[in-house]
């Protein structure tokens, strides 16, 4: 459907356009943000701000030091590969500014990972933390790398404070190995040696220049990199940022006359936290509480406890840990407007459980590494509809198709398809895997998701295409069984694959963790589920875990679920 379509059906507040020749670069929005919010908190990081003006000044010094102390020119890449500190928008916009192309690096790479990274996406310099130093000298003979910088964790942090932060990382958590780069530039000293020289302004300003390159691995084989170009990220800045401008049941903007406050705990160098906090939420001027480790629940707390938050970007299981705390249950939600939830399904049991303590519903929202992200998003404060990813954006075009290639009608499931000014101009350097990536005429990026659009214009995901499981030829889908087996009180995490059987040609197997580890039995299990799914549907195989395989975005990995799938089993 035509993203026609979704016109007129969008919550109130949210415009059925926007206006896609507002800014022809990424950097041009960032600047503008700098003039009209100087004095506001931009960034919070281990119980440290740093104003709009201050981001302005340390990015420009970085600008200056990439400009007149190296020999990169603009269109070269820089790779970041850091936890979410001040120092990371400090770099992302120095860089920008300076002309180069970033590429966002996963901290948690394999040396084998970061080789293949630095070296296709042709990165000749590297922003890394500390912690992730000792893999950089392993690998830098096998790369192209010709500047290496490094920070510690707490570098933008004053005084006393930074130097107690770092000394317990490094000497008693033990967190930074000894490693060996003496080339390498320090972060910390080079913006205080560069700090108020000034930058010539030699940002790519084409809206068609690729300004990020942005690695997925959400596919077997060599990951490859999404071209994301200003358009792309203009686009998908504008689209997101409409979202919080919805009214509320009087009328009046949500919003209205007061900075948002924004936990960001999701890392900045996915593409979903990157567009939403870097660029949509930044543009708007609001505040973005950096979270370093979101896996440390009880830290995570007490660094949002000093604020009344606006809202709060996650996902399925962030939230579960999250309530899990009691501290949680003790935070003052009397501000909260929203919660934002993507990059994987959110269970229905979730979200009521969030809005039983918080107040505050989770709208869910869909994208794609290739799409800068964001395809779909819910309507916030009470309009969302659970269960759906929400609606299109603006000037973005849905379809489902079939096997053969055909839309099949509203309400049916099919492959979906999407076409919108937020697609990626192609993956870098990959001719063959972006023709592959599209639909024969070229118009329509497949996402590899199975979905149903309805009459109103929101959009389910079922599965993905490559999850599903065929049981003596019916389609089974994990993320249905998952949420039935999440409504049991005693189930923390569960995830469903499908395995070889002789009889059914596939079964469901489920993985399960539960609360403080206490003891169910498959039969148990199996009579939960049995007035709830039907009998092909039921797993048939069951293994109990004290943790499930997650990604760094807390993603489960079914795939790596499949490879262990020989372990030990107990059997229904």
């Amino acid at each position: 459907m035509e993203a026609s379509f979704w016109n007129g059906k969008r919550a109130p507040g949210i415009s059925d356009s926007i206006d896609l020749t507002a800014y022809s670069s990424a950097v041009e929005a960032i600047e503008e943000a700098f003039i009209k919010y100087p004095d506001r908190p931009a960034f919070t990081s281990l119980g440290h701000t740093l104003s709009y003006k201050e981001i302005d000044q340390y990015s420009a010094a970085f600008a200056h030091y990439l400009q007149n102390h190296t020999a990169l020119v603009p269109g070269d890449a820089i790779a970041i590969q850091m936890l979410n500190t001040l120092q990371y928008p400090i770099a992302v916009f120095g860089a920008m500014r300076a002309g180069l192309r970033i590429v966002n690096t996963n901290p948690l790479y394999t040396e084998r990972e970061m080789i293949h990274q630095f070296n296709d996406s042709g990165a000749k310099a590297l922003l890394c933390m500390d912690i992730f130093a000792k893999s950089v000298e392993n690998i830098q003979g096998d790369t192209n790398l010709e500047l290496i910088i490094t920070t510690s964790l707490a570098d933008m942090v004053p005084g006393v404070k930074r130097l107690i932060i770092n000394s317990t990382v490094k000497h008693i958590k033990k967190m930074v190995p000894k490693y060996h780069l003496p080339q390498a530039e320090s972060f910390r000293k080079l913006l205080k040696q560069s700090f108020g020289k000034g930058f010539k302004p030699a940002h790519l300003s084409q809206p068609e220049d690729t300004i990020v390159l942005q690695y997925t691995g959400g596919t077997t084989g060599v990951a490859k990199s999404a071209e994301l170009t200003n358009a792309n990220i203009i686009a998908n800045m504008l689209q997101a940022g409409s979202v919080v401008r919805q009214h509320d049941e009087h009328g009046e903007p949500m919003m209205k006359g007061k900075q948002s406050i924004m936990v960001a705990p999701l890392p900045l160098y996915h593409i979903y936290s990157f567009t939403v906090h870097l660029m949509a939420f930044f543009r708007l001027g609001e505040h973005s509480v950096l979270i370093a480790n979101p896996r440390d629940t009880e830290t995570f707390i007490k660094a949002m406890k000093p604020f009344k938050i606006t809202g709060l970007m996650g996902l399925n299981t962030l939230f579960v840990s999250l309530m899990e705390s009691d501290n949680f249950k003790q935070l003052d939600f009397s501000e909260m407007k929203f919660t934002l939830s993507g990059g994987t399904a959110l269970m229905d049991d979730t979200a009521n459980r969030w809005k039983a303590i918080t107040g505050v519903g989770i709208s869910e929202a869909y994208g794609l590494t290739e799409c800068s992200p964001a395809v779909c998003m819910n309507p916030i404060n009470g309009l969302e509809r659970v269960g759906t990813v929400g609606q299109a954006l603006q000037h973005t075009a849905l379809k489902c198709i079939d096997a053969l290639g055909d839309e099949v009608p509203v309400g049916q499931r099919g492959e979906l398809c999407v076409k919108g000014p937020q697609v990626m101009k192609g993956y870098w350097n990959r001719p063959k895997a972006t023709r592959e990536s599209f639909t024969q005429d070229g118009d329509w990026l497949l996402t590899g998701d199975v979905a149903i659009i309805d009459e109103d214009g929101y959009v389910s995901i079922v599965d993905r295409v490559k999850d599903m499981i065929i049981v003596s030829g019916f389609n089974v889908f994990p993320n249905e069984i998952e949420a039935v087996v999440s409504e049991h009180p005693d189930i923390t995490n569960c995830a469903a694959i499908g395995i070889p059987d002789s009889k059914t040609g596939e079964a469901v197997k489920l993985y399960i963790v539960t609360h403080n580890n206490i003891t169910l039995t498959a039969e148990e299990i199996r009579a939960f589920c049995k007035d709830k799914l039907t009998n092909y549907k039921i797993p048939r195989q069951f293994e109990f875990r004290k943790e499930l395989p997650m990604s760094p975005v807390g993603k489960i990995l079914r795939r790596k679920l499949k490879e262990d799938s020989t372990g030990e089993q107990k059997i229904a």
